[in-house]
């Protein structure tokens, strides 16, 4: 009876020796669950991608809360400037200069994703593909109707977006490149947008309308039209033979740190990156050679 106590006392002390062992590893691990406030601003494309890995992150890190707004990429790095945001979307590197654009030397910039943009229309027009020449006029305000570039007659609606888009930069630099736009007020058929979702809605809405955004956001009333013959696609464009396309970047005051560290390491991340990010097309930043 004795030596039954006595290895019975002996069980009951490993036993809660293990059990304060396991209970101290499971309270490290939860203290270890970061903490805290991101607000993140700035580039329309990217806030697909900022919404899901939001949603994603926030379920390990439930004590992180994370909101993200978006109006034009050259609000990403201003806001992070002003102190309103710790996490600026932009779609170019904003810590270098760019036409239009003066660097924020003060910054730091991740690459969280490759960014393909297309050239989209109306349903209703039948064009499949445009050369750069051809946009370059129909921009320009040189090329007014579609009968001019191998499609049905009828005038062209030129929607543009804003100054201070990054979209706008990466598709002038590219599908155009570098030409100029028509000025506000020069064609009764041309008008700019604040957004990607303003965008989406102008096209979708308006019969022969012309505009381009981030291929994520092509559905709908709209279809992506070809670049010298190449298609818009993923595919194509990690393959090096669709050019139109620009990396998105998430920039910091500084070296990232706590909770906005940890977001952008999870964005930058494998699981995200081959996941998520891949499902929503856009390109992960390792897939470019």
């Amino acid at each position: 009876m004795n030596l039954m106590k006595r290895y019975g006392k002996k069980i009951m002390a490993l036993t809660l020796v293990a059990a304060l062992t396991l209970g101290v590893g499971v309270s490290a691990y939860a203290g270890s669950a970061v903490k805290g406030k991101i607000v993140v601003a700035g580039s329309s494309a990217l806030l697909p991608l900022t919404q899901q890995a939001s949603k994603e992150f926030r379920k390990s890190n439930p004590g992180v809360s994370i909101s993200a707004s978006a109006s034009s990429s050259i609000a990403g790095p201003q806001s992070v400037m002003k102190g309103s945001a710790q996490i600026g979307a932009c779609d170019w590197d904003a810590t270098q200069d760019v036409p239009g654009f003066k660097a924020f030397k003060e910054l730091k910039s991740y690459r969280v994703a490759v960014i393909p943009f297309a050239t989209v229309v109306n349903k209703n027009v039948e064009v499949k593909s445009l050369t750069m020449k051809q946009l370059q006029g129909i921009y320009a305000g040189k090329i007014t109707n579609w009968k001019e570039v191998g499609g049905k007659d009828g005038e062209i609606i030129v929607i543009n977006r804003k100054f201070g888009s990054g979209t706008r930069v990466n598709y002038q630099l590219k599908a155009l490149g570098g030409a100029d736009f028509m000025k506000p007020g020069t064609s009764k058929n041309y008008k700019e947008v604040g957004s990607s979702g303003e965008m989406k809605t102008a096209v979708q809405t308006t019969p022969n309308a012309i505009g381009f955004i981030d291929l994520v956001y092509v559905s709908g009333d709209m279809k992506a039209v070809g670049f010298e013959g190449v298609d818009a696609t993923v595919e194509n464009t990690v393959n090096g033979k669709y050019q139109v396309y620009g990396y998105g970047y998430y920039l910091t005051k500084g070296d990232a740190t706590g909770a906005t560290k940890e977001f952008i390491d999870y964005v930058r991340g494998q699981k995200f990156q081959m996941g998520s990010l891949k499902k929503m097309k856009f390109i992960p930043i390792g897939s470019m050679k």
